[in-house]
């Protein structure tokens, strides 16, 4: 098993991470061998900075880990002609979980990454690798930083350490600053076919056949997505749960009613969520302060439990916000089914264990309607974007799911 073998539907991407890694494999050789190289010679496909671009599931963060590995391997087949990336070797299996002294992966809980964060990466990504072959660095949410660390980070693409990559990953390139996605290169995935994600839930999770196409085809493809709703109960219910919701806004009340089980059942998702967590860091901490259990702090530490009170809620804001998106995702691909229907298209119905419902919505409205209902609830995620209270701007979206 190599490290690709979890990138799926992506082959283009492979070939192209297969051959820098092939370029950076002989680069590093060649300096061990005493033959100083540039990192972006002439003809390389090695450069020490990446950009992965793509739809939510297309498997951005899993390339860049597979990439990382590819980088770091030490397998002596390499000598021989092999690739590299082998998945067995030391230095691939500790990149893949996450171990790896010179391996870095930042991914946030919360709505952003500061400049303080960011300040710390590229302290790190300046120091020569310590036991692998690169310093690698790679940001899952570079979509997510803030414009001051934005700029911070910009310096440290501009004037790479020789020996360090930086791999950032976000939806699309315009959700990274421009100045920053000029100086990296481009990788774009795509959404992955049905079939080859229902392919690895059956092969990688053990997930029953029948399950796994099913959970593929609900989520267009999104290979997080479906594997939580292939292997989690809660997730399954949750989303037969969003599904009714169209049959239930037929008068004020039921609007009403329904945008607060949604507002809910986001909030259960990020108490869940937090309960995990939170208690775990909170006792840590107090630990690492000298706190006793059952007795006061000591004194000066005030400060440092009310930032991480601070974090923990804006984490907890993020919980709620991913899962109300996530139901509405699932709404929209529900009218997306209702338009197909509507207009007799050939596409796929992803839905089809709601196909009672899904008729009787696609029989009593027009094509206009639905389509006005997908902007409905378009303009509800671009509502919470701009920090509309969730509860209002769900209300507005299920008024507008009434009316049509």
């Amino acid at each position: 098993m190599t490290v690709w073998d979890d990138l799926v539907g992506q082959d283009r991407v492979r070939e192209q991470l297969a051959a820098a890694a092939r370029d950076a494999d002989a680069l590093v050789t060649a300096v061990s061998d005493g033959k100083p190289q540039e990192l972006e010679a002439q003809g390389s496909k090695m450069t020490h900075a990446w950009l992965f671009t793509g739809p939510p599931g297309s498997g951005r963060s899993t390339a860049a880990r597979a990439f990382a590995a590819a980088l770091q391997c030490t397998s002596p087949d390499r000598a021989l002609g092999g690739e590299p990336g082998c998945g067995f070797c030391d230095g691939c299996h500790t990149s893949l979980i996450g171990t790896h002294a010179d391996v870095q992966v930042i991914r946030t809980d919360l709505l952003s990454i500061g400049v303080k964060e960011t300040r710390d990466l590229v302290r790190r990504a300046q120091l020569s690798p310590a036991v692998g072959r690169w310093q690698v660095i790679v940001m899952e949410d570079a979509d997510r930083l803030t414009e001051g660390a934005g700029n911070v980070l910009l310096k440290a693409v501009e004037e790479p350490a020789p020996r360090t990559v930086w791999m950032l990953c976000a939806p699309s390139l315009e959700d990274v600053l421009p100045t920053i996605r000029s100086r990296c290169r481009h990788l774009t995935l795509g959404t992955p076919p049905v079939e080859a994600v229902a392919d690895v839930l059956i092969r990688r999770d053990g997930v029953d056949p029948e399950r796994a196409h099913s959970a593929a085809r609900a989520t267009q493809g999104h290979i997080g997505r479906a594997r939580r709703l292939a292997t989690d109960e809660r997730a399954r219910a949750r989303r037969a749960a969003v599904l009714k919701v169209p049959l239930r806004v037929a008068d004020v009340g039921g609007c009403l009613k329904a945008a607060q089980e949604l507002i809910d059942t986001a909030t259960d998702d990020a108490k869940q969520m937090a309960e995990e967590v939170d208690a775990k860091e909170t006792e840590d901490l107090k630990a690492a302060l000298g706190g006793v259990a059952g007795g006061r702090m000591p004194r000066g530490t005030a400060g440092a439990m009310k930032e991480l009170e601070d974090k923990q809620k804006r984490r907890r804001t993020r919980t709620q916000r991913d899962s109300l998106d996530l139901a509405l995702t699932e709404l929209t691909g529900f009218y997306r089914d209702v338009l197909a229907l509507q207009l007799g298209s050939r596409i796929a119905i992803a839905n089809v264990d709601v196909q009672d419902s899904l008729d009787r919505i696609a029989e009593s409205s027009t094509p206009a309607q639905t389509l006005r209902r997908i902007e409905a609830v378009i303009a509800c995620r671009q509502a919470m974007d701009r920090n509309v209270a969730p509860l209002l701007a769900v209300e507005a979206m299920t008024m507008s799911l009434r009316s049509g």
